[in-house]
């Protein structure tokens, strides 16, 4: 067994969160010496981008973009501020976006208005003459972070030491995960998930051995065993600063899943409280919730799906429909702005922005920019070539199962 003497810590990423929330509906951008007085970690920039205003940031980039050309692809997430999200050539979730990115090769740069762990899928698929830009590098993922590779690295001798001889483990990683972690899983025979096909990732892990190690939501893959009919007594939580998970051997070896101790710091915000304070406001609202959600939360919904299932199951609703929608705020905003003719609106109502991915404030994307029209990469986003090799096995694998 690895023995490694850590102290439990929260990643940054997770402590930072609560400094945007807000109690109000809207998140209007802000010059950014304003936003950087917020106590967050913000990646430094030359001053003069610190004081434009929304019309110069507005009027620049377009400058900077009609100089770039098809050259630079603009990719925004869905959970990106309409301020950036207006810039952006597509959008979509992180995995979309990275095959969005990969099937135009005529674009030089690619720009990815997400966060650090996107950026790098979109390394791994992208061809060798691409160039993906982050454009704040402080732009994390606290679910990802929850998972450093050292650590999951000591799990994985630990899992072989006490199950290679009782049937073994797959390992599954949810596509929020860092690439060198989605690389142990194409090397051990083992696959990527997203949110959307996680249900039939883990069909197909099941078929290839009698245990999955799943990581880094605890939240997803519970609710997915859940629905494949694995009961709660066959899952067991690997908490990485204990001996084995905190599990003993034998709860290992007759577990079916095991659950790695990471969350989405915006979506474990949503509770059972709030989903009934939305019905008695509303008695014929839809409650719709994304799968990171606690179990509970999955529960208590009368729906729940990926962020690309709830924005088709919202767009293509009847007018007059109500729903009361447990993800991210500001993809929450824009399906409300995008169907006037329903009632749409957050679970949670105090507005939580993801953190990390509010850093890319437009201040950051004209910076970027305006360096690529001066002829300079900054913020160039790299994986190492058998990480992306063996990363590349593992997102394959889970391609051939669609």
């Amino acid at each position: 067994m690895a023995i490694r003497v850590r102290q439990p810590v929260v990643p940054i990423t997770e402590i930072e969160h609560a400094a945007f929330c807000k109690t109000e509906d809207q998140l209007p951008a802000k010059p950014l010496a304003e936003e950087l007085s917020v106590n967050v970690r913000w990646q430094h920039l030359p001053e003069q981008y610190l004081h434009y205003t929304a019309e110069e940031l507005d009027r620049r980039i377009h400058q900077a973009r009609q100089k770039l050309g098809k050259s630079v692809t603009i990719l925004g997430h869905h959970y990106q501020r309409e301020e950036v999200i207006k810039y952006a050539d597509f959008q979509g979730d992180s995995f979309l976006l990275s095959q969005e990115a990969a099937s135009r090769p005529e674009a030089r740069y690619i720009v990815f208005c997400g966060v650090h762990f996107m950026a790098e899928t979109a390394c791994i698929l992208c061809a060798p003459h691409q160039q993906v830009i982050l454009p704040n590098i402080t732009a994390g993922c606290s679910m990802a972070d929850m998972a450093p590779i050292e650590d999951v690295e000591d799990a994985w001798e630990d899992l072989q030491g006490v199950l290679s001889s009782h049937g073994g483990i797959v390992p599954i990683t949810y596509m929020n995960s860092v690439a060198r972690i989605k690389a142990l899983c194409g090397r051990h025979g083992g696959a990527v998930c997203t949110s959307s096909n996680a249900g039939k990732v883990l069909e197909w892990a099941f078929q290839q051995g009698q245990r999955v190690l799943f990581l880094p939501d605890q939240h997803l893959g519970r609710n997915t065993a859940l629905k494949l009919g694995i009961p709660l007594e066959q899952m067991v939580v690997w908490n990485p600063f204990r001996p084995l998970g905190g599990n003993t051997p034998e709860q290992l070896r007759q577990a079916k899943m095991v659950l790695w101790q990471g969350h989405c710091s915006v979506h474990t915000r949503f509770t059972v409280k709030q989903i009934e304070a939305a019905r008695a406001r509303y008695p014929d609202v839809t409650v719709l919730v994304h799968p990171e959600c606690t179990m509970e939360v999955v529960q208590a919904a009368d729906q729940n799906g990926s962020t690309e299932y709830i924005r088709k199951v919202i767009n293509e609703a009847p007018a007059g429909s109500k729903w009361a929608v447990g993800t991210e705020i500001s993809l929450v905003n824009r399906l409300a702005i995008n169907n006037p003719d329903k009632t749409i609106f957050c679970l949670d109502p105090v507005i939580c922005p993801c953190s990390t991915m509010y850093r890319i404030h437009p201040a950051y994307l004209l910076w970027v920019l305006e360096e690529l029209a001066a002829g300079r990469v900054v913020n160039q986003i790299t994986v190492p070539a058998d990480v992306r090799r063996d990363a590349q096995v593992a997102l394959d694998r889970m391609l051939a199962l669609r």
